[in-house]
């Protein structure tokens, strides 16, 4: 009957409230949206002082207003807040504002000179200048042109290279962790910026870039009697592989003149970044490149092996010996991603039973009603549960936790990128199309632009910046450090020395301190120091232990007995008003 069947539906629906109370929940996909992601320039938005509608109200006034005579000067003072948060300088003072000018009808129109086209920030800094400018009385509208400053290479690089802005050499010290995946996806990562980008594969003995990148069009040709390089996508490319299909059979000073004469033979034409994948090793070969070629900076390339974190200890003391700042490290198959299953064991037959029985213990629904009810509530707890935990992604990692802490705490490296272990990268790399072209929004593509962003902003620091590091000096007399440069403080020996991070004195994987600091007497002192690269200091102490200091850990060191010593000073003196006359 019609009430028999509506009191079935409404037992249907009260079990299967039931049901879903007890099914696993169905997790949503992991991933974070783009306006959730973490921002790598918090800068603030300078507000204009007059609205657009103002303007369209306002027009005659504006058109009637008259051009000051220190027009410029007003222009300039208000771009001048605008300030690059790398160089940490202001855009006026570092040349970026050039070819100002103001039309009769008051629109301005300037040339906003960058250090790169491929500036992560650039349409930021052209929205600041058009705000600052349409916000001055005698302005009725702001042009601004992006630029990029003109490639100068050093005087000693080779004909070919005369053009180049930096060269960013991709290394690892032992063979197979990835390194040419991660400088091929790391070159077009850039190209995809707006950077004019060219790759050179200097493995003679196994070259990569052939198989990772095939060419649109493989014939070698010259231009004069320099070698044009192949291209793809609008990266120039050039390798070993491209012009000689055999194997290299060479001792190493014929491959480093080989080397020599490609990189001087080839015409590479403007390039804002030449990334060099470089042959796996510390040896003779890559000393040799690292001195020639004017390295700008390193990208170092390992896996979360303790084996691989002691080869990159030594890709850095390789590159510091040759003062070439590791600007970072990418943890290459760090980890595997996969699917979490439910693990959720569940006795149909038992639940089947189960439900019949409640069922048959009503005497309104027939058993073939009741039948059938039963069969469709087991076929949606089965579903629930065959649902329950997809999208959710777990990450194992299979070669261990990796070294990013160390590389933080021990060498001041604070940009490190981990890459998961994913079928696709290798699939792409064999096939010859670059993965982040034919995957451009997966989370693996996003870490190569955040690559590609750290590269673009650190080898602007080091190309650019005029801040200079720490400089650390013993003064024996009065038996502190002195540091020097733009932070300045002196710090006593022994308080120096207890803050050391070294895997010695500190437990990797929890922070634990394990060395007592009541150990170490106030008379040691520092036998030498050292710069490490451009981010730490190094140490060799009278107990015979030797230390690594990022340049980060002794400013905050600085900043914290300056506070101190501030507060000390605040105290006397409350002390010395209250003491009665």
């Amino acid at each position: 009957s019609t009430s028999a069947m509506m009191k079935a539906i409404l037992i249907v629906a009260v079990l299967c409230g039931v049901v879903s109370a007890f099914a696993p929940v169905v997790q949503q996909p992991r991933g974070l949206s783009a306006a959730n992601q973490l921002q790598q320039y918090q800068v603030q938005p300078i507000v204009s002082r007059r609205t657009a509608s103002d303007d369209e109200n306002n027009n005659d006034d504006v058109a009637s207003a008259k051009v000051p005579s220190d027009w410029q000067s007003q222009i300039l003072s208000g771009l001048s807040v605008i300030i690059d948060p790398d160089l940490d300088a202001d855009i006026v003072s570092l040349g970026f504002v050039q070819n100002l000018q103001i039309d009769d009808s008051g629109i301005v129109s300037i040339d906003l000179c960058l250090t790169t086209p491929a500036c992560p920030i650039k349409d930021l800094f052209v929205q600041q200048c058009q705000d600052i400018i349409n916000g001055l009385e005698f302005t009725r509208g702001a042009q601004v042109t992006l630029t990029a400053q003109q490639n100068e290479a050093p005087t000693a690089a080779p004909l070919g290279m005369s053009q180049i802005g930096a060269v960013i050499a991709v290394s690892s010290c032992k063979g197979g962790v990835g390194k040419s995946t991660t400088a091929v996806n790391l070159a077009f990562a850039l190209q995809g910026m707006g950077a004019k980008v060219g790759i050179f594969d200097a493995d003679v003995y196994g070259p990569s870039l052939p198989t990772m990148v095939a060419v649109e069009d493989d014939n070698v040709r010259f231009v004069g009697r320099q070698i044009a390089p192949l291209k793809r996508g609008g990266v120039s490319l050039m390798s070993f592989g491209y012009v000689n299909e055999g194997s290299a059979v060479m001792r190493g000073p014929m491959v480093t003149q080989l080397l020599d004469q490609f990189l001087s033979l080839t015409n590479w034409g403007p390039l804002d970044y030449l990334i060099l994948d470089m042959p796996p090793g510390t040896g003779d070969i890559q000393l040799t490149l690292s001195q020639r070629l004017n390295i700008t900076a390193a990208v170092i390339v390992t896996t979360p092996q303790e084996l691989s974190f002691v080869d990159v200890e030594r890709g850095v003391e390789m590159f510091d010996t040759v003062n070439v700042p590791c600007i970072a490290v990418v943890e290459n198959m760090a980890y595997f991603e996969k699917e979490k299953s439910a693990n959720v064991e569940v006795d149909y037959e038992t639940l089947r039973d189960k439900f019949l029985q409640v069922l048959k213990e009503r005497d309104d629904i027939a058993d073939e009603a009741a039948a059938d009810i039963v069969n469709s509530l087991v076929d949606t707890v089965q579903e629930n549960v065959q649902n329950a935990g997809k999208g959710e992604i777990e990450e194992i990692r299979i070669f261990g936790q990796g070294h990013k802490r160390r590389l933080s705490e021990q060498w001041g490296i604070e940009h490190t990128f981990s890459v998961p272990l994913v079928s696709t990268i290798a699939k792409n790399g064999d096939s010859g199309t670059p993965f982040i072209l034919d995957n451009p929004s997966s989370p693996q593509a996003d870490t190569y632009k955040e690559l590609a962003k750290t590269v673009v902003r650190e080898t602007s620091k080091v190309l650019f910046s005029k801040t200079s590091r720490p400089n650390l000096s013993y003064l024996s007399e009065a038996h502190v450090i002195q540091v020097d440069g733009m932070d300045q403080g002196t710090l006593a020996p022994a308080e120096l020395r207890r803050e050391c991070r070294c895997a010695a004195c500190v437990e990797e994987l929890t922070g634990k301190q394990m060395l007592n600091p009541e150990s170490i007497p106030e008379s040691i002192r520092p036998m030498s120091m050292s710069p490490t690269g451009n981010y730490a200091v190094s140490v060799d102490w009278s107990d015979g232990h030797k230390s690594l200091y990022p340049y980060r850990q002794i400013r905050s060191m600085l900043a914290s007995k300056n506070t101190n010593d501030e507060v000390l000073d605040g105290n006397m003196e409350k002390e010395k008003e209250t003491v009665p006359l």
